[in-house]
């Protein structure tokens, strides 16, 4: 989207080598995300004026991966700098009803602790019906018969999602306030700067 600046970062792998080969999509996906994605720091959160947070999910809830990422951020959530700055998820399982819902609802329980202004794409557009209505956030099949990959529908819901949070982002910055306490780093709403961040965990 024009006036957004992405950074797209991948959390640090946590599970042994000797997991990931028992599964070959996990090893080439590994791989790939290491020779194409830098891995995230808290620096990238601080750098940020708004996140979005995919991630597949592990029993309803986000995985290892970047929950260990997340629980570096403490020293960014006690000086204030995550709060105020809009955060989006997005999530894939094996099955339409692998937990989803409750993945990005758990991320959630994070964003109110840092004081984060949750975007959800809600029922705001037809994307979100055609990728199978989740207005908590998109959420992708990857299990049979879908193959292992998100279909068309979500790669849609996806973009709208985060081209929504661009533009709520950069309307908040043109209201900020240039300099006043608080205010984002990029405050004059000509631009947003926006950190994905990605579990690899396959």
């Amino acid at each position: 989207m024009a006036g957004a600046e992405v950074r797209l970062r991948r959390v640090a792998e946590l599970a042994p080598d000797s997991a990931i080969d028992q599964n070959p999509l996990w090893r080439r996906h590994a791989d790939a995300a290491r020779a194409s994605t830098r891995e995230a720091t808290v620096d990238d959160l601080a750098w940020a004026d708004a996140f979005a947070f995919p991630t597949p999910t592990r029993f309803g809830t986000p995985a290892a991966q970047l929950k260990q990422f997340i629980d570096q951020a403490g020293g960014l959530w006690q000086q204030g700098k995550l709060a105020d700055k809009p955060v989006t998820a997005f999530t894939s399982a094996i099955n339409r009803h692998g937990g989803s819902e409750a993945t990005i609802l758990s991320l959630g329980n994070v964003f109110y602790h840092w004081g984060a202004l949750i975007v959800p794409p809600g029922y705001t557009d037809p994307s979100v019906y055609a990728g199978g209505g989740n207005p908590y956030g998109t959420s992708s099949v990857t299990g049979p018969p879908a193959g292992h990959g998100p279909d068309d529908g979500a790669i849609q819901a996806a973009r709208y999602q985060g081209r929504r949070l661009a533009e709520i982002t950069m309307r908040l910055l043109a209201g900020s306030g240039v300099g006043e306490p608080g205010a984002a780093a990029h405050g004059d709403g000509s631009a947003a700067a926006v950190a994905s961040l990605t579990s690899q965990a396959g």
